[in-house]
C-alpha cells in the first residue's frame, strides 16, 4: 500500500483544529498525538525489495533452509 500523505495532511489538521478549542492547553497531549499520526503513516507503508539478494541454503533439494548474505536495499511506497 502506498504511504497517503493527504490521509496524514487531514489527521495533522484535525489534530490541530481539536487543540484549539480546549481550554487547557496540552505540549503532551499534542506531541503524543502528532506521533501516533506520525507512526501510523510510516507503518501503512509497503517495503519492496530489490530482486538479487544473495541467499545461502543447505539441506537437500526438497527441503532447504537459508538466510540472505547480503545487506538488501529497499524503498517505501
Amino acid at each position: 500500500m502506498m504511504l497517503n500523505k493527504q490521509a496524514l495532511k487531514q489527521g495533522i489538521i484535525s489534530l490541530q483544529r481539536d487543540m484549539l478549542t480546549k481550554t487547557e492547553t496540552s505540549i503532551e497531549e499534542y506531541a503524543e498525538r502528532l506521533a501516533t499520526l506520525i507512526d501510523t503513516f510510516v507503518k501503512s507503508g509497503e517495503v519492496i525489495v530489490q530482486a538479487g539478494i544473495l541467499v545461502s541454503t543447505t539441506g537437500t533439494a526438497a527441503a532447504q533452509t537459508g538466510a540472505t548474505t547480503s545487506t538488501g536495499k529497499g524503498t517505501i511506497n
